[in-house]
């Protein structure tokens, strides 16, 4: 690194560059305790991971107050917007970036909470899929079937085009286990 201007230098002082350390020759070998040497584990209700799925949380916080609720039975807000940034996260991860808030838009979208009239039977299904989910710890299983409910190759669709399926039938935005549960 150079030293500022204002230091001085003495004329007879040697100057010193930058040398690598010597190589190494043995070659690396995964020897400690904590190396993992197996794969990522695949199985149901362990989701997707992406990077910094959290910002998932700050960005469905900006629908807050924002949201088209029905009177009378809807889901709760809070509910809402913890279920839509696990949906976000789960299409973020899937596309393999960070969340961002056309995440949120497109949970929100296929879920019907920026529609001013939803289907009776959504407001049904959100109603039973959504109860309690912003408390993680007891209902991660929930989270994790509410993410479940909307299968990829929905949520790796353009917002537009998963805007207008929803329009045109919103039964086929989510799993057939998601719909049976309708009955």
């Amino acid at each position: 690194m150079s030293a500022p201007q204002f230091v001085p230098i003495s004329p007879v002082a040697q100057l010193r560059s930058y040398t690598s350390p010597p190589r190494r020759t043995d070659p690396w070998t995964k020897d400690r305790p904590s190396e993992i040497e197996a794969r990522q584990p695949h199985d149901d209700r362990l989701g997707v991971t992406g990077p910094d799925p959290g910002y998932a949380l700050t960005m469905a916080s900006r629908y807050a107050g924002k949201l088209l609720l029905q009177p009378g039975g809807d889901a709760k807000e809070s509910d809402v917007l913890r279920g839509a940034a696990e949906i976000a996260m789960k299409r973020a991860a899937l596309i393999g970036r960070a969340p961002i808030l056309a995440d949120v838009t497109v949970a929100l979208t296929v879920w019907g909470f920026l529609d001013a009239t939803p289907a009776a039977e959504l407001l049904r299904l959100r109603r039973r899929m959504f109860e309690g989910v912003h408390h993680i710890a007891p209902h991660y299983p929930l989270l994790r079937e509410l993410a479940d409910a909307v299968p990829a190759d929905v949520l790796l669709r353009h917002p537009g085009a998963i805007k207008q399926l929803h329009a045109r039938d919103w039964r086929a935005c989510f799993s057939e286990s998601a719909v049976e549960q309708l009955g």
